[in-house]
């Protein structure tokens, strides 16, 4: 019988430690390379667009979401109209769409915090520190400095990583050229078995992986994204409904 003590460990607020934040960035730091070759990519693409240094490396520190930034430096001019900047505000926030659903897959997790916490976590969300706190938590884990110590490492990294791109040009502009376009993907789907379910749980990604590349084939631009997370999400959804 577990004692009151328990009970309370178990439904206050989840700690957050320094031991888990140096989990969290042992736990991400499989992706470094990757980060940086991308973070070096953006700077390169900066540079070639004609914005200053100080204005990349401040980008990077504040928006701090790299394939928006490197979305963000294709559909760069010189000059700005106020259509020009909603058509790359929607751009942008169809790309990251999917934090959304993210964000609310771990409110359960966040929610027993004050608001100024979460907003500080929330700044350092990045899709790699949500998988790698969404496995830490199914496994039974409890602290929340692996979300956190994840992702402010990745933000440090991304931010140093950009000042050499900027300073080398196009050196490694297209990371596609070297493969490293896929150390995302590979590093989700290593980090999606040990959490594996069975093949109904497994529904849903198929659902939004097939309407997705659809999407993508069918619609120019990133409407994929919110399309096929809309459809996973609903058959997540219907599928709980049945069980």
């Amino acid at each position: 019988m577990s004692s009151k003590h328990d009970d309370d460990l178990s439904t206050g607020p989840a700690p957050l430690t320094l031991a888990g934040m140096l989990l969290g960035a042992r736990l991400v730091s499989v992706l470094l390379p990757g980060v940086i070759v991308f973070a070096v990519a953006f700077g390169a693409a900066a540079a070639g667009k004609g914005l200053p240094l100080s204005e990349a490396m401040v980008m990077s520190a504040l928006v701090y979401a790299g394939v928006s930034q490197l979305v963000a430096m294709e559909l760069w001019r010189p000059e700005w109209t106020w259509g020009a900047i909603a058509g790359l505000a929607a751009v942008t926030a169809t790309v990251n769409a999917r934090a959304v659903l993210q964000g609310a897959a771990l409110q359960p997790w966040f929610g027993r915090y004050p608001k100024a916490v979460n907003a500080v976590q929330l700044f350092f969300f990045t899709d790699a520190n949500w998988l790698i706190g969404t496995r830490y938590r199914a496994e039974g884990g409890r602290d929340l400095g692996v979300v956190f110590g994840a992702g402010l490492l990745l933000w440090a990294v991304w931010l140093a990583a950009t000042l050499p791109g900027y300073l080398l040009g196009s050196l490694v502009a297209d990371p596609r050229r070297y493969g490293i376009d896929m150390v995302m993907p590979i590093f989700f789907a290593a980090m999606i078995v040990p959490v594996w379910r069975g093949r109904r749980a497994a529904m849903p990604w198929l659902v939004a992986g097939v309407v997705a590349l659809v999407t993508a084939r069918l619609v120019d631009g990133y409407a994929f994204i919110i399309v096929g997370a809309l459809s996973g999400a609903v058959t997540g959804a219907l599928l709980d409904d049945d069980a």
